[in-house]
């Protein structure tokens, strides 16, 4: 594992000053908190290195023992006892946050913790309250569905709350190990949720609280359904309006009658029409279409009629076709 430098990670020369070190952790202190990239891991894990380095550069004796040991410093005591100089033994490593080299956030002068009070103000020793991300989540459904409403139950990869620190992002003064200071961890949750009548391709359903966790006692994110409507082999829908087509025999058309128009209730309708209905020509059926989403009413059900010519004519069926155009002939 390559050696840390925490002069490159701070942005200073080795022969930077107190002030020149307090100074540079401070403006990246500042780009890169949590607090101002909520969300934002890269932002997370670069504030976790700004911050180890600073916990030692900003050390008078740390320091000094960094400068001779490296990132080994910690164990400088032991090189010491047992009589070792130089380059310290292979195999030791940083404790990270939490550990015996972990970050203090206490008030001394100088130390990370008075710094966050001077940035952030005195709520940064312990995260401010973040409301949870919100989540998008792509359902898809049935027109049928659609028409009458329903309800899934989804498994959702979201954010819940750290239950090693309850959400605060700290335990015992230092950054939670667990969340590293965030206040949420990963979490899988199974939520029964409703799609209202009406939905329609590009509707976004709201459910609020339903999605991320809040960080540090923030209110849950909100959970928006983006739903999808699958093509119907019957219907085709236009806004509210739903458009069908009747296949109507062609001595029906002429001499008029009754046809069936189905809906996407199940059910089918009787519809009248006149003689000498032309092929495609359209009946309103008001009020048969899709809810209005948000609204009262529906939309209409718009039936268009196409005739089927008779097929297998017998000889006598034939005979009276021909008859029908010497008569419309004359």
């Amino acid at each position: 594992m390559a050696a840390k430098d925490y002069y490159k990670t701070l942005g200073v020369p080795r022969t930077a000053s107190d002030k020149e070190i307090k100074q540079a952790f401070r403006k990246l202190a500042r780009k890169f908190h949590p607090d101002v990239n909520p969300n934002n891991k890269e932002a997370e894990a670069k504030f976790k290195e700004i911050s180890e380095a600073f916990d030692v550069l900003g050390d008078a004796k740390k320091r000094k023992k960094y400068d001779q040991f490296g990132d080994q410093w910690q164990y400088a005591d032991q090189f010491t006892n047992s009589g070792a100089t130089g380059a310290p033994f292979e195999g030791f490593g940083f404790s990270g946050f939490g550990g015996s080299g972990g970050i203090r956030f206490s008030a001394d002068e100088g130390d990370i913790g008075s710094i966050f009070d001077e940035l952030f103000g005195r709520q940064s020793r312990r995260a401010r309250p973040q409301k949870g991300r919100d989540v998008e989540y792509p359902l898809e459904i049935t027109l049928e569905e659609a028409y009458k409403g329903t309800s899934r139950l989804l498994s959702l990869e979201t954010e819940g709350t750290c239950p090693a620190c309850n959400g605060a992002g700290v335990t015992n003064n230092s950054a939670c190990s667990k969340c590293h200071g965030r206040g949420i961890v990963p979490q899988t949750k199974k939520l029964e949720v409703k799609v209202p009548a009406g939905s329609k391709t590009g509707s976004r359903v709201r459910l609020a609280g339903k999605g991320g966790a809040g960080s540090a006692g923030g209110p849950a994110g909100d959970l928006y359904l983006a739903i999808k409507v699958k093509p119907h082999p019957v219907f085709e829908r236009r806004g509210d309006d739903l458009h069908v087509n009747v296949e109507t025999p062609l001595l029906t058309a002429v001499l008029g009658g009754e046809v069936k128009v189905p809906t996407p209730a199940g059910k089918e309708l009787a519809l009248k029409i006149p003689p000498e209905t032309q092929n495609g020509r359209s009946f309103k059926l008001s009020g048969r279409g899709m809810p209005r989403l948000g609204k009262t009413g529906n939309g209409d059900l718009i039936a268009h009629i196409k005739t089927v010519l008779p097929t297998g004519l017998s000889s006598e069926e034939k005979q009276l076709f021909e008859k029908l155009r010497e008569l419309r002939a004359g």
